[in-house]
């Protein structure tokens, strides 16, 4: 186990001595958006050809071209499958991504969370921009946390929850905001229970035991309140010229799991080596479910995280709505060796990795590597 050079102590004894306070968005507070041009989005309604602040170079689609051949499809599980446990875990492995059918969210549930996502991103720029996120902040109205770290703008237009959106909503509607928050609050309900289970089935997988931080973690009678948590609401507004533009630049997400739930229209895209861009074409009733950097941290790597982007249409906008958990700011995630193996990447507490990724994105992860 890795020690503390100062202290001799194991790091991961030094992290369980942290008191679990921090809340997911004080975390993200630590490290604002310092420009507010990082945070408006464009009038998009209003536009008819491509600016140039967000003309991406034509090499964003060349570099990694799409893959186009029938061939090759993101896995779909059952989760009504007696082996799914099995099922998961090998997906987890070999790929890092999958659509989740019979997974327990009723469907009604999910259309109206996006009905009122819609009716949100439906309201004219200037009541939006009554909700917009603040630079020392981490929820509201804006764009992409990730929009300081490229040349160009992204294609796109988001809500970010992190518990109650209460405060923002008020914002948006002066009178009829209580059904939008009644929405969002059953439907991060739903998806924190599911991404619960999955997360139980992958530790089951890893072998990892009852007795291990990260289990004590999930099942313990708090972890209600111990959570990091978020769900993202996403628009990419319909293009007058989608090549020349990036929906969502490619990117890892930083937490244990996504789950994300793609209106009908086509967008998200995940790299896979020998491939290049895989399109994740919507099913029915499916939730995107993806690996992200925690678990690969956790699983010393053996689970890829997957880098994915978003393209946009033409003619249709698309919606999209992600949900992010993992464990709370304060808890440190250790490599789990199973068989065992030196850990690739050192111990790491929740908050410090979202500070790592704040700063520097995708050269986050080598900044703990062994």
């Amino acid at each position: 186990m890795l020690q503390n050079s100062k202290t001799n102590k194991p790091i991961s004894l030094l992290c369980q001595s942290i008191n679990i306070m921090t809340t997911l968005s004080q975390a993200y507070r630590d490290h604002p958006l310092i420009h507010l041009h990082h945070i408006v989005p464009l009038d998009f309604d209003s536009l008819r050809t491509v600016p140039d602040s967000h003309d991406w170079p034509h090499s964003s689609y060349d570099t990694l071209k799409l893959h186009t051949n029938g061939d090759v499809s993101i896995p779909l599980i059952d989760m009504s499958d007696p082996n799914v446990a099995m099922l998961i875990g090998n997906v987890c492995k070999t790929w890092g991504v999958f659509q989740l059918t019979n997974h327990g969210v009723p469907t009604s549930l999910v259309e109206r969370a996006e009905a009122e996502a819609g009716r949100l991103f439906d309201l004219p720029m200037t009541r939006k921009l009554k909700a917009l996120r603040a630079p020392g902040d981490a929820t509201g109205y804006g764009l992409p946390r990730i929009t300081p770290f490229f040349s160009k703008y992204m294609w796109h237009e988001g809500f970010t929850i992190m518990g109650s959106s209460a405060e923002h909503a008020s914002q948006l509607w002066s009178s009829n905001y209580q059904p939008f928050c009644d929405v969002m609050e059953e439907y991060q309900k739903n998806m924190k229970s599911l991404a619960e289970k999955i997360t139980h089935l992958i530790l089951n997988f890893l072998k990892i035991p009852d007795d291990a931080e990260i289990s004590n973690w999930l099942h313990s009678a708090g972890a209600a309140a111990a959570c990091s948590t978020a769900l993202q609401l996403n628009c990419y507004p319909r293009c007058p010229d989608p090549t020349r533009v990036m929906g969502l630049a490619p990117h890892t997400d930083t937490f244990l799991l996504t789950i994300l739930h793609q209106s009908s229209t086509c967008g998200l895209q995940i790299f896979r080596d020998g491939f290049g861009w895989l399109p994740v074409t919507p099913v029915a009733g499916a939730l995107v479910l993806n690996v992200g950097d925690l678990f690969h941290i956790l699983s010393n790597g053996r689970f890829p995280n997957v880098l994915h982007r978003v393209v946009v249409d033409p003619t249709r906008r698309r919606l999209s709505m992600a949900y992010f958990f993992g464990p709370p700011p304060d808890f440190c995630v250790t490599p789990f060796n199973n068989p065992p193996e030196s850990p690739r990447f050192r111990s790491v507490v929740v908050k410090e990795y979202v500070g790592l990724k704040a700063k520097n994105l995708e050269c986050a992860l080598s900044m703990i590597e062994i």
